[in-house]
C-alpha cells in the first residue's frame, strides 16, 4: 500500500504470442489506483485529470500506443506489462499493442507507466527490434465521458505541433487524408486523426525507435489533451507549454525544436483557416 499499485504480468500464455491480425488479446484499462500514494503530489491545476470514486482513483485521460516493426528480437516476445499483445501487420511485419495506459501528469503514477516501457525496451528499440519507414506509431488517446469526435473539435485547435513533427507522412496514404482534423468529415480510415467511438486514433505519427522517444511523445501527447480540454489561451500559449518537450525530442538542439515550433505555428492556421503558407505547401500536396 506504501508503493501504491504494482503492474504486473496476467500469465495468460496469448499475451506472449503473435496472434493474425486483429487476433491479439483484448487490452486490460491500467487507468485506475485504489491507492492515493499514487497521485499524492499533483498541483490542484493536475487533479482535474483525476476521479476518485470512493474506492479508487481513475484517470480521466488514457493513451495506448501501437508499435510497428518490421522485425521482433528473437529472445523478446513475451508477455509484458506494458503491451496487451503481439500481431502480425501487413504493412510492416509486426505490431505490438499497448493495454490502455493512464495519461498522467509528472508523478509517481507516470514513472510506474515509463518503468512499463523500459521494461519493454526489447520491442521498443530499434537497436533490438528494427523498423523502417513503412512502419508507424499509432496513437490512441480519450477522456472519460467524451465521444471522439469532441476531443477531436477540441485537440485540433492545437494539433498544430502534430503536424509539423510528423509532416513527412501527410503524403501517406495510409495515414494522410483529413490534414485539418474535421470532425465532420466522412472518407476512408486512413486520416490523419481518426475517430473510433469515444477514442481518437492519431494515426500520423511516425515509428518508435526507442524508449525515450516514446516517453517524449506520451509527455507532449499529455499536454495537447490537457490543455486543449482544461487550458486557457492561444495556440502560442500551447506552444510556451509544449516547448521544453520538443527541445528534448531533439535532444537539446533548440535550432530544430524552434524550427519545427515555427512550422507548427503556420500548420496550426491551416487546420483554422485552410490557408497553406510557402513554408509547409510542399507537406500538402
Amino acid at each position: 500500500m506504501q508503493n501504491g499499485i504494482e503492474y504486473k504480468l496476467t500469465g495468460e500464455d496469448q499475451r506472449g504470442e503473435v496472434a493474425n491480425y486483429h487476433r491479439k488479446p483484448e487490452p486490460l484499462f491500467l487507468n485506475k489506483t485504489p491507492y492515493s500514494v499514487d497521485v499524492a503530489g499533483l498541483k490542484k491545476t493536475e487533479q482535474k485529470s483525476i476521479k476518485f470514486d470512493g474506492v479508487e482513483f481513475s484517470s480521466q485521460y488514457t493513451i495506448g500506443f501501437e508499435v510497428e516493426k518490421n522485425l521482433l528480437h528473437r529472445n523478446a516476445v513475451r508477455e509484458y506489462e506494458l503491451f496487451c499483445g503481439f500481431e502480425r501487420d501487413a504493412s510492416c511485419g509486426y505490431e505490438a499493442v499497448t493495454h490502455v495506459l493512464p495519461l498522467l501528469p509528472a508523478g509517481q503514477w507516470r514513472t510506474k507507466v515509463y518503468d512499463m516501457m523500459h521494461k519493454a525496451e526489447r520491442i521498443i528499440d530499434d537497436r533490438y527490434s528494427p523498423s523502417d519507414r513503412r512502419c508507424g506509431g499509432h496513437i490512441t488517446i480519450a477522456r472519460a465521458n467524451m465521444s471522439g469526435e469532441t476531443l477531436l473539435d477540441a485537440v485540433r485547435k492545437n494539433s498544430g505541433i502534430i503536424l509539423a513533427l510528423f509532416r513527412n507522412r501527410l503524403q501517406n496514404r495510409f495515414c494522410g487524408e483529413n490534414k485539418r482534423l474535421r470532425s465532420d468529415y466522412y472518407g476512408s480510415r486512413y486520416q490523419v486523426a481518426l475517430v473510433k467511438g469515444n477514442c481518437l486514433e492519431f494515426r500520423i505519427p511516425s515509428r518508435f525507435e526507442s524508449v525515450k522517444q516514446m516517453m517524449r511523445r506520451y509527455e507532449l501527447f499529455y499536454h495537447l489533451v490537457d490543455f486543449s480540454l482544461e487550458g486557457s489561451g492561444n495556440y502560442m500559449a500551447f506552444v510556451k507549454r509544449i516547448r521544453p518537450v520538443i527541445v528534448s525530442m531533439y535532444n537539446g538542439d533548440t535550432a530544430k525544436a524552434e524550427e519545427v515550433i515555427n512550422l507548427s505555428v503556420h500548420f496550426q492556421k491551416y487546420i483554422n483557416t485552410g490557408e497553406i503558407h510557402q513554408s509547409i505547401a510542399e507537406y500538402l500536396r
